[in-house]
């Protein structure tokens, strides 16, 4: 079995690479730009050059498609990127899985749980409707529509996934900040609403999940990739000091307070465990011990 990652040298890409590889498959990935030599299983792939994204897909011949390679950061400068990457990206993606005539058994599409906006509190399950509150956002919502004009012609699983962390996350991201101060040992950390609750996975859990779906009879759904359970800002910070037995003074940043933030949001994993069978993320702590040990 052959697997295209578009993405594959991003945080999720190189843990789905790992996934998949472990299971047997032997891993292709796109790169923008010529690929370093010596890495093989690297293709020039750039989502915005269709012509080098289709002889990309003619070498891999893919089997299965996990479709990562995306602008994900909410905070980038240039709203307009958000729009040609991801959706316009990920059409020339699905024509040249098409146009080659490759005929995966799954294509997998990374979309987002930000499609449900910030303003719809509880537990969010696939009905639930989406309301998104940014560009970023936006374009993921977006992107699904126009994969829905592709289902007649390919295998498509659209996935939303939750927050999840890691080993290896940029530090722009909340927990990877969380770990970087505690493995300093820093004084001080300024943080926003430390009262709100979120659905936190693990990133290697996420990439099971991910492998998982693509063996499931999974085509034609939406289905979010969380753990169901929430907790609050001020509990994660509770762990890391019994994990490290170090104490943080937390200064609340006006600044990083979001106005009309919903106190809960998390998600409903009911259907990807009716597609995938038993599935879980494990405790948070687990990964934030991870986390503390790796450095990262």
């Amino acid at each position: 079995m052959r697997a295209l990652i578009t993405g594959i040298e991003g945080f999720t890409g190189r843990y789905v690479a790992a996934e998949l590889e472990r299971a047997g498959y032997q891993v292709f990935g796109t790169c923008a730009g010529t690929p370093p030599a010596g890495a093989a299983h690297l293709l020039r792939g750039d989502l915005l050059d269709a012509p080098a994204l289709e002889a990309a897909v003619a070498t891999a011949r893919p089997d299965v498609v996990v479709h990562l390679a995306a602008i994900a950061f909410v905070g980038h400068g240039d709203p307009a990127a958000f729009y040609q990457t991801n959706v316009v990206g990920t059409r020339n993606l699905l024509a040249a899985l098409v146009h080659t005539g490759c005929q995966p058994q799954s294509v997998l599409l990374a979309s987002s749980a930000n499609v449900y906006g910030n303003s719809t509190d509880g537990i969010l399950d696939e009905a639930t409707p989406p309301n998104p509150a940014n560009d970023y956002a936006v374009s993921k919502l977006a992107m699904e529509y126009m994969a829905r004009l592709w289902l007649d012609r390919l295998p498509i699983v659209i996935v939303r996934p939750f927050n999840y962390t890691g080993v290896g996350q940029s530090a722009d991201f909340l927990l990877p900040k969380i770990v970087a101060h505690f493995r300093r040992r820093a004084e001080r950390i300024e943080l926003g609403n430390l009262d709100v609750w979120r659905d936190f996975s693990d990133v290697r859990a996420v990439a099971e999940a991910y492998r998982r779906l693509l063996e499931a009879d999974a085509a034609g759904q939406v289905v979010n990739i969380c753990s169901g359970r929430t907790l609050s800002l001020r509990q994660v910070l509770a762990l890391a000091e019994g994990i490290t037995g170090h104490a943080i003074e937390v200064e609340v940043n006006p600044a990083f307070v979001r106005a009309g933030e919903v106190h809960t949001l998390g998600g409903n994993p009911a259907r990807l465990r009716r597609l995938i069978g038993a599935w879980d993320s494990p405790p948070l702590e687990e990964t934030l011990a991870w986390m503390l040990e790796a450095g990262g």
